[in-house]
C-alpha cells in the first residue's frame, strides 16, 4: 500500500470500444477498494460501458470532479463519436472514438490534470483507416510529448522480469539492419535513467541479451555481438552505468538470473516478450519509458473474440493503474530532491 497518494486522478483512455477496454477498466472500479487504487477517470463515448459492463457511471466535465464521484461510480469524461457499439464488431466510429480519447488523455497529463496516463487497448487496423500514422501508441504519445522515438522507451513489466525490446514492430528480418551503436547506447541510457525516475531504482543493472544463439558464440555464429554490442556496452559503462552482456538469451530468464538484473534489453520484440508473457500473461504492464509523463497500459490487445462476454480479467488494467501510481510518486519524491 502506498504511504503517499496522488493529488491528481489518473487519466485512462478507454481504447476500442468494441473491445474489452470498457469491461476491463469497469472492473478495476470494481476492485478500487481490494486493490487499494487511487481515484481515476475514463475518457471515451458513455454509451460504450453498458454493452460490456452494468457498473454506475457519471459524466464528469473536468479530471478534479473524480474525487467526488469515485466512490460510487466510474466517472468518464465523455467522447462523443460512437454512435453505437456491438462488442466484437470493431467500426470507424469506434476507432474516431479510440483517437480522441487519446488524445484528449495524453492533454490532460500533459497539462498537470491527471498524474499520469494509462492507456486502454486500441486495434491500430482501425485506428489507420482512420488517420493515425505511427506504429503503435507509444509512438503517438512520444510525438505528442515532442520525444524523439529513439529515446521513448517500451518496457514491459512483470513482478519480477522487466525487459526492453531495442526493436519493436518490425519484422525479424530486418532486426539486424536497425540494430546500431548508437540506438543500442540511446536504448540502455533510456532504460537505467527510467528505472531510477519511475521505479526509484538508484543504481539500476542491466542485463542485455546477445542477437545471435549462445550471444553469437564468440563470432563463430555472427559478428553483432563483437561488432555492435559490445562496443556500445562499454560506452555505457563508461558512463558509470551497471551493465553485463551481451549475454546468451537462452539462460537469462530462470529465477536465479532474475535476481541478478533489473532490466533485461533483448534485440528484438519476442526475445523480450515470449518470458515477460510466459511468466505474466495476465499481470504484465507496458509501461513507457523517456517521457515528460507516466504512461503505462495493459500488456494485451482488444481481445475482440471475448469482448461482451463478462470473461475478461482486468488483472493487467489493474496493474498498470498502480504502476502508473507508483511511478507518478517517484517521480514527485525525485523531484522533490
Amino acid at each position: 500500500m502506498p504511504s503517499r497518494r496522488l493529488d491528481l486522478p489518473l487519466a485512462i483512455s478507454v481504447g476500442d470500444p468494441a473491445g474489452i477496454g470498457p469491461e476491463i477498466i469497469g472492473k478495476a472500479w470494481e476492485a478500487r477498494k481490494a486493490a487499494n487504487l487511487p481515484p481515476f477517470f475514463a475518457i471515451g463515448d458513455m454509451g460504450s460501458f453498458t454493452p460490456h459492463w452494468d457498473g454506475p457511471v457519471v459524466k464528469i466535465d473536468d479530471p478534479a470532479d473524480s474525487f467526488a464521484h469515485f466512490n460510487s461510480a466510474l466517472p468518464v469524461i465523455e467522447v462523443h463519436n460512437c454512435i453505437s457499439v456491438i462488442p466484437g464488431e470493431p467500426d470507424l466510429d469506434g476507432a474516431h472514438c479510440a483517437y480522441q480519447a487519446l488524445e484528449m488523455a495524453i492533454g490532460f497529463a500533459r497539462a498537470g490534470s491527471a498524474a499520469a496516463l494509462v492507456t486502454g487497448p486500441v486495434s491500430k487496423t482501425q485506428l489507420y483507416a482512420v488517420g493515425f500514422t505511427h506504429p503503435g501508441q507509444t509512438e503517438f504519445i512520444a510525438e505528442r510529448c515532442g520525444v524523439s522515438k529513439n529515446n521513448a522507451v517500451m518496457m514491459l513489466a512483470g513482478p519480477d522480469l522487466r525487459v526492453v525490446p531495442m526493436t519493436t514492430h518490425i519484422p525479424l528480418a530486418s532486426v539486424a539492419s536497425k540494430l546500431d551503436g548508437r540506438l543500442i547506447r540511446q536504448r540502455l541510457r533510456a532504460t537505467a535513467k527510467g528505472l531510477q525516475r519511475n521505479f526509484g531504482i538508484e543504481n539500476p543493472r542491466l542485463a542485455v541479451a546477445g542477437f545471435n544463439p549462445h550471444a553469437g558464440e564468440s563470432g563463430n555464429m555472427g559478428r553483432e555481438e563483437i561488432d555492435i554490442f559490445e562496443p556500445a556496452i562499454a560506452q555505457i559503462r563508461s558512463e558509470g552505468f551497471d551493465v553485463v552482456g551481451p549475454l546468451s538469451a537462452d539462460t537469462m530468464f530462470h529465477a536465479e538470473a532474475r535476481s541478478h538484473y533489473d532490466a533485461a534489453l533483448c534485440a528484438y520484440h519476442d526475445q523480450a516478450l515470449i518470458p515477460l508473457k510466459t511468466l505474466y500473461f495476465h499481470d504484465a504492464v507496458n509501461i513507457t519509458l523517456g517521457l515528460p509523463v507516466v504512461r503505462t497500459s495493459p500488456d494485451h490487445g482488444t481481445a475482440f473474440g471475448i469482448a461482451g462476454q463478462n470473461i475478461a480479467m482486468p488483472n493487467s488494467m489493474i496493474a498498470a493503474i498502480k504502476m502508473a501510481e507508483m511511478a507518478a510518486l517517484n517521480r514527485q519524491a525525485a523531484d522533490a530532491a
